[in-house]
């Protein structure tokens, strides 16, 4: 049960640091390169593709501080 809650709590945590930075990015990504830009698919799949690769890294920084606060046990 207490493994369930673990891969509950890392979800949540990867999905708020996916939402966040694809919130905060697309306005760079748009002023960089331009909205026709953005229209194509592989721009919007480079965002996507870096969005969840720094949102996994986040992600596992995260619980490993929490673990290292004897917040979560794994």
């Amino acid at each position: 049960m207490e493994d369930i809650w673990l891969l509950v709590i890392a979800g949540l945590i990867f999905i708020a640091f996916t939402i966040l930075f694809l919130r905060l990015g697309r306005a760079f990504v748009k002023q960089e390169y331009g909205s026709k830009m953005w229209n194509h698919w592989p721009s919007k799949l480079f965002s996507w593709q870096a969005a969840i690769f720094y949102s996994l890294i986040l992600t596992v920084i995260t619980l490993f501080l929490l673990r290292w606060t004897n917040v979560l046990t794994f």
